[in-house]
């Protein structure tokens, strides 16, 4: 039997991503991403998640020159569980490792040619 590990959220940049480079030259890109649940909670208003994103090579360097804080994005991927031991406590986190990405547009996003026009998509990994 196998198991089945794919996620895909729409969401909006909570800060301009950070780019680094492993000591072999490859680009990897982290963000956090804001995420409206579907339902509205006992105030009227709907709660969100932050998740912590994660892209490598081509997504990641489409991600840094295509987005900034605020940017709306769609990224599809699997979930990444990490772990970690602080003050003699083992510790846990999840992320997504994003394999797609597509610019949605709209307010905040940075998905802009230098002349201003959006890119083409044909340009995407995708």
């Amino acid at each position: 039997m196998s198991f089945f590990n794919q996620v895909t959220l729409v969401g909006r940049l909570v800060a301009d991503p950070e780019m680094r480079y492993t000591q072999s030259g490859v680009p990897v890109v982290t963000f956090r991403l804001a995420v409206e649940r579907e339902f509205k909670n006992a105030d009227g208003k709907r709660d969100t998640d932050f998740i912590n994103c994660t892209a490598w090579r081509k997504v990641a360097e489409i991600v840094q020159q295509y987005t900034k804080k605020g940017s709306l994005i769609l990224v599809s991927g699997s979930l990444q569980q990490d772990n970690y031991e602080k003050d003699g406590e083992k510790r846990y986190t999840v992320k997504v490792v994003v394999d797609k990405i597509r610019l949605l547009g709209g307010k905040g996003n940075g998905s802009q040619n230098t002349d201003g026009t959006p890119p083409d998509e044909s340009d995407l990994p995708f």
